[in-house]
């Protein structure tokens, strides 16, 4: 089955796709990253051969893509985005018979994911993130830093003068330079990250083009309509949500969990520094947790390192797999 719909999440229809070889494997969700950067088109394509494992599904979050139309901006909230996405889960769990799901999230996927596995316990079996966000101000603190350092040792007066245009920002906004709407600033001063590694080890490989843009435009995944919502939606939504994600404090508003909580990051990372993550990692609780770091990887070890990523999601989540059907839970 490859099937793509809307349903009714929090009012609003919002644009899903399910995959599936065999209905009765566990489930596994997708929380995309920006937030409002949708990433339907990797793992129905790139990552498709995780169906020997996974019913698989991608979710077009609220203002954004598929779900673009009909979302007004006051309702671009993390709670409001949460309890979408607890909605999306118990619609998974009635439709395919389950008890439980696992999620995955990528960069704000992954914050998006701590707080639902936080909140909403009683549906997710599992929680898998990687580009983890943990701190809101101290990351963009950091990922400015890396960059304008990377900058200056190269003698890249430019990137340089770039960066002290936008201005450090300040609890996580970039607001107090030259570029007063803070989505111009950071989305400016994640060029010039990228452009030194920040993204990816493999910096040409994983330039803003090559990783996000032209995967998006030319994937076949996406209709007419969700494209125009992609382009029309995504900076509608960082500027609406921008300013509470940079509040984010995970191990102060989620402390413990009651479900597995694994981390799978890449050390270069400097989008959502890895410097932090090892911190939080050990300030939270769990009845599982692991944090399995990626050598040759930055944001995204599940594009850096695909193969080694995929195996220990498979490894990882067919074991908490066997542990809940041991207690009759449907997974």
């Amino acid at each position: 089955m490859n099937k793509t719909l809307k349903i009714p999440l929090g009012g609003l229809l919002q644009k899903i796709q399910i995959r599936t070889h065999d209905a009765a494997l566990p489930v596994l969700l997708f929380l995309h990253g920006g937030p409002g950067v949708v990433n339907r088109h990797s793992i129905m394509t790139t990552h498709a051969d995780l169906l020997d494992t996974f019913t698989l599904v991608g979710w077009d979050q609220r203002g954004t893509g598929g779900s673009f139309w009909g979302c007004k901006r006051e309702t671009l909230t993390v709670s409001r985005l949460t309890d979408d996405a607890a909605e999306l889960a118990e619609y998974l769990c009635k439709r395919f018979e389950k008890d439980k799901i696992f999620i995955i999230g990528g960069s704000w996927g992954s914050e998006l994911g701590t707080y639902l596995a936080y909140r909403y316990p009683q549906r997710i079996a599992a929680y898998v993130g990687f580009g983890q966000v943990a701190d809101g101000a101290l990351n963009e603190t950091l990922s400015y830093e890396f960059a304008l350092n990377a900058a200056k040792e190269a003698g890249d007066a430019k990137s340089v003068k770039l960066l002290g245009e936008i201005a450090p920002p300040v609890d996580g906004v970039y607001d107090r330079g030259k570029y007063k709407d803070t989505v111009t600033g950071m989305l400016k001063q994640r060029k010039v990250m990228t452009k030194y590694g920040g993204y990816s080890p493999d910096a040409k490989k994983r330039g803003y083009w090559d990783a996000i843009v032209k995967p998006i435009l030319f994937s076949g995944i996406y209709s007419p309509a969700d494209l125009a919502g992609v382009i029309l939606g995504y900076k509608r939504v960082l500027a609406a949500m921008w300013r509470e994600v940079g509040r984010t404090k995970l191990a102060e508003s989620c402390p413990r969990f009651e479900v597995p909580y694994f981390i799978f990051d890449g050390r270069f990372d400097n989008n959502t520094p890895a410097a932090l993550v090892e911190d939080y990692f050990c300030a939270i609780e769990a009845p599982r947790k692991e944090l399995v770091w990626f050598e040759n990887s930055g944001h995204n070890p599940m594009g850096d390192e695909p193969e080694r990523f995929k195996k220990l999601l498979r490894e990882n989540l067919g074991q908490v797999a066997i542990d809940l059907r041991a207690k009759g839970i449907r997974i």
